[in-house]
C-alpha cells in the first residue's frame, strides 16, 4: 500500500516511524517532511496548503491512505477538497472535513458545542469589535485570574492567562482593535481560569467507533520548574500516573462518549484523530480544549507505545472498522525531550550543524526542526529541533535514557529541559 503523510514535524516523523514498521506499507511519502522522514520514506517537496497539487501528486503515485498531521490542512478543508474530487473520494483519509476542525479552528464554536452536548468546560463568553464594550463589562466583572483565547488558529500562541483586569482589557483590545494574532483574533473567548493539574488525551475515532490511545502531559514551559515564557512544547510523558483506571472511565462517559455523540449530531462524520487537553480538577476531568489532530510533542512520547500494526489501525478509521481492532499499548513509560535552540521561543539562530545521532541506541530521535544542506550535513532550522523518546519500566528510568541521549547529541546553541515529568519521578 502507497502512504502519504503530510506535514513537517516532529508528530509526522513518528507517524512516519510506526507506518514504515508495518509489512502493509509498500511505499511510504511524506510531504514536505524532514531529514528524519527521508530515513523512512520519501519526502515529497510540495506545500501542505497547495491541495491541487497534492491531489495530483496522490493520483500519480497511486496513493491508497492519506494521514494528515498539522491542523491548517484540516481547518482549511483539505478533506472536502479529496470528497469532492471523484478521483481522490476513494482514498483512504485519516483527518475530519472542515466542519469537524471547527473543534480547533474556532474556539467559541468548540465552547458552544461542549454546551450543548453537557460536556464539562469553563464557564465563558465570546467577544468582537462590535460587543466589545460588553467584553470590558464582562472582564471588570470577571474573577481573576481570567483567560483570554483568539477564535482562530494562533500558532499555539493565541492564549493569554491575565492576572489583572488591566492586562486582561490591554489584551483584550490588543487582540480585537490591533489584531495581536491576525484574524484569529478578531473574536476572543474569555473563559474561566481553571486550577489543576493539565494532561491530554488522544481518541482515534471512525466517525462511530473510538479507541482511547495513552494519555500524555506535556511541559509547555521553558524553563525548568515550569519557569518561562510558553513554548510548543519541550517534552512529554506518557501515560500520566494520575490517570487511572477511574479517571479515564470519568473521561470517557462525561467527555468522549458526549464528543461522539455530538459530532454524529451536528451530522459530523469524523474520521481521524481527536486530542482532547483537559484539567484535572480535584479529581474531575474539565475539558480546556479540543484539537482535530495529534499534539506535539505528545505524539512522538505516545505512538512508540501502541503495538498494533499501524496502517490496519489508521485504515480501520478510515474505512469504520474500528470496532474490530483491539488496541494493544506497551505496558511501560515514555519520556520525551525536546531539543531546541537557544534563544527559543524568542529570537534563535539557525543552520546549526548537529552531530552524535549515531551514538544514540536506547532512545528514538525525532526530527522537529531541522534540514539538510547543500552538502548533506543536517542543521537546526527551527526553534524545536529534535524530539528524544525513550521507553523504561516507569517514567524516572525512561526520562534517564532520554537524558543520556540528548547529551550525545550535539549543535551550538543546544538547549533542553532535564526535568520534564519531574512530578512523577
Amino acid at each position: 500500500m502507497n502512504i502519504l503523510v503530510i506535514g513537517s514535524g516532529g508528530r509526522e516523523h513518528a507517524f512516519a516511524y510506526q507506518l514504515k514498521k508495518s509489512a502493509l506499507c509498500s511505499k511510504l511519502y511524506i510531504l514536505p517532511g524532514n531529514p528524519g522522514t527521508e530515513q523512512l520514506g520519501t519526502n515529497v517537496l510540495l506545500s501542505p496548503d497547495n491541495f491541487n497539487e497534492i491531489g495530483q501528486f496522490c493520483l500519480n503515485s497511486k496513493i491508497e491512505l492519506v494521514i494528515v498531521g498539522p491542523e491548517e490542512p484540516l481547518v482549511k478543508g483539505i478533506r472536502d477538497f479529496f470528497e469532492a474530487d471523484i478521483q481522490l473520494e476513494s482514498i483512504a483519509f485519516i483527518g475530519p472535513d472542515a466542519k469537524g476542525a471547527q473543534m480547533e479552528g474556532s474556539k467559541e464554536w468548540s465552547k458552544a458545542f461542549m454546551t450543548k452536548y453537557n460536556i464539562p468546560t469553563a464557564a465563558y463568553e465570546a467577544f468582537t469589535s462590535k460587543n466589545l464594550a460588553a467584553g470590558i463589562n464582562y472582564i471588570n466583572q470577571h474573577s481573576l485570574p481570567v483567560v483570554l483565547k483568539a477564535d482562530g488558529l494562533a500558532a499555539g500562541k493565541g492564549v493569554l492567562i491575565c492576572e489583572s483586569r488591566h492586562e486582561a482589557l490591554n489584551e483584550l483590545q490588543l487582540m480585537i482593535n490591533e489584531h495581536k494574532f491576525g484574524q484569529a483574533g478578531c473574536k476572543v473567548v474569555v473563559e474561566e481560569f481553571l486550577s489543576g493539574i493539565e494532561l491530554s488525551v488522544f481518541v482515534l475515532t471512525d466517525g462511530t467507533n473510538y479507541k482511547i490511545l495513552p494519555s500524555a502531559k506535556d511541559y509547555k514551559r521553558i524553563g525548568e520548574g515550569d519557569k518561562g515564557l510558553n513554548t510548543g512544547g519541550m517534552g512529554a510523558v506518557s501515560p500520566v500516573p494520575f490517570a487511572d483506571a477511574d479517571f479515564m472511565l470519568k473521561v470517557e462517559e462525561r467527555i468522549i462518549k458526549p464528543t461522539i455523540y455530538g459530532l454524529q449530531k451536528e451530522g459530523i462524520h469524523y474520521k481521524g484523530f481527536i486530542f482532547i487537553g483537559l484539567m484535572n480538577v480535584n479529581g474531575d476531568p474539565i475539558v480546556i480544549e479540543y484539537n482535530c489532530r495529534m499534539g506535539d510533542p505528545e505524539t512522538e512520547t505516545v505512538l512508540p507505545l501502541v503495538q498494533n500494526d499501524f496502517v490496519e489501525l489508521m485504515m480501520a478509521a478510515a474505512k469504520g472498522t474500528l470496532n474490530q481492532i483491539k488496541l494493544n499499548i506497551d505496558p511501560r513509560s515514555s519520556a520525551t525531550i525536546m531539543l531546541v535552540s537557544m534563544g527559543y521561543p524568542g529570537e534563535f539562530e539557525k543552520g546549526k550543524k548537529i552531530t552524535g545521532m549515531d551514538l544514540v541506541e536506547e532512545s528514538i530521535l525525532f526530527h522537529a526542526g531541522t534540514c539538510r544542506t547543500e552538502t548533506g550535513e543536517i542543521v537546526s532550522n527551527g526553534g524545536r529541533v529534535m524530539a528524544i523518546t525513550s521507553l523504561g519500566e516507569n517514567i524516572k528510568e525512561a526520562l534517564e535514557k532520554s537524558i543520556a541521549s540528548a547529551g550525545k547529541i550535539a549543535f551550538n546553541t543546544k538547549s533542553y529541559r532535564k526535568d520534564i515529568g519531574y512530578e512523577f519521578v
